[in-house]
Parts: structure tokens; sequence; C-alpha cells
């Protein structure tokens, strides 16, 4: 038996996210196909997060445990090949017996693309969202160092996030501008549900002036999702890398 690590590459439009769920197509449900079609074997292939309907990934990575002894890059090439052309094998490593993708993750980072105003494109609004307002950069850059550091991020998530404790640790939160194109990583130990979209918001209503720097403050110190921005759509959402360090 070995412990295969799986790099991963999807386009999510077209998903109903990560997790495999009965009669709907899901990026789970795909690859763990594609391995009983290759190797005749029944597997789990276990994310490093499950990504909502909608969201992308540059490099999300799983673990999967087979039998079949076929080399590591003929089992990249072969499984390319069967899946479907929104998910893509970027590389395939043997990982030690006791790897998991999720339970062994240390540090997460996500990309979020947003076009500020201007025309929505026919073709690429499914891969960034859309803002309609203008937005003062200098707010947001004062605004996300609140966010950075370890707090509780209950404000921060939907009303239905079931977890035992709602502190995160982010460790940073970068911005860049391109033309009317803004976009943020975050980098942090872990997310909420829906987490990195409402951060996003959040900075967004901030630089637009429809929130307050007061506003993010109550958010994080009351835990109220009312103080906090929007959530944003899925579709600019991107699961950028995993690390796994010690």
């Amino acid at each position: 038996m070995r412990n295969l690590k799986l790099f991963i590459e999807y386009n999510g439009s077209n998903f109903f996210g990560w997790q495999k769920q009965n009669g709907r197509r899901t990026i789970q449900g795909e690859i763990e196909e594609a391995f009983f079609k290759l190797t005749g074997e029944t597997v789990s292939v276990e994310g490093s997060g499950r990504t909502d309907r909608g969201v992308h990934a540059l490099s999300q990575v799983a673990s999967v445990k087979i039998e079949n002894i076929m080399p590591l890059k003929n089992i990249k090439t072969a499984l390319n090949n069967i899946l479907p052309e929104d998910v893509r094998i970027k590389k395939v490593e043997l990982a030690s017996d006791d790897f998991h993708a999720r339970f062994s993750a240390k540090r997460k980072t996500y990309r979020y693309v947003v076009q500020i105003g201007g025309d929505k494109s026919a073709l690429n609004y499914n891969l960034r969202a859309w803002y309609g307002f203008s937005v003062d950069l200098k707010k947001i850059e004062e605004s996300k160092k609140l966010l950075i550091g370890k707090h509780n991020f209950q404000g921060f998530c939907s009303a239905d996030t079931n977890v035992q404790s709602f502190e995160r640790e982010i460790f940073d939160i970068n911005v860049f501008k391109k033309g009317r194109v803004l976009t943020f990583e975050v980098t942090g130990n872990g997310f909420l549900y829906n987490m990195v979209r409402i951060l996003v918001g959040t900075l967004l209503e901030v630089g637009s002036g429809r929130l307050s720097i007061e506003s993010v403050k109550n958010a994080l110190s009351s835990g109220e999702r009312k103080y906090a921005g929007k959530t944003m759509p899925a579709c600019g959402l991107y699961l950028k890398s995993v690390e796994y360090i010690d």
C-alpha cells in the first residue's frame, strides 16, 4: 500500500464543490472515479479542504492510498487522460504513511480576484468577481492590519458554521492592483466556512466607505456577523497553495 500526495488544479465553475455528493458532479468524485478506472481500486481521495461550489484551485493537495505499483509519472499521465479537462493532476509524490492532506496541513493561502467597476466580461465572468464601487487602497491596507494575527473570527463566517472553535490565525494579507483588478492573497492556519469571501467583502466595503474601520473592530470583538461585510461570490476564489511544515 502506497500513500500518494496529489497536487491538483481545477476550474470549479461546473462542480458542486470538492466533496463527493450523490448525483452531483464534484472534484473528489471525478478523481476517485478516475482512480477506479485506472487501477480497479475503490479509493478515498482526501483533500486539504472542501472548496465550495464554484471555487477554483491552483494547487489543491490531496492524499490517497493505493495498492497499484505503477510509476508515479505514469499515474499522473494516466489520470489526466481519464479526467475531464477542468481537472488536472499537476504532480504526484510518494508521501509517508502517516501523511494526511487535511490533518497534516499547517498553512493555506487563498487568492481572491475581483474587478473594480467597469464592464463585466463575458469571457471571465466565472473566474473573477465584480465589485461596483470604487475603493481606496489606503483604507484597505489600514483595515487589513486588524485582521492579521490570532482572533475569534466568528463574525467573519457564515451563520451555519459548525465548529468547536472560531479561533484562527491569519499570517498575512497581501493586496495587488493591476488596472481595475484587485487580487487579495490571504494566508492562515485554517479558515472557517466562507471566511475568505467575507474577509475580502469586508475589506472592499471599508475601501468603498460603505463600512467603517470601527465596524471591523466590532466584528472581531463581538463575533457578530452583522458588523462584517458582504460574502463575495465563489467565482473569484482560488485555493492557491497548502504548506506542510514542521
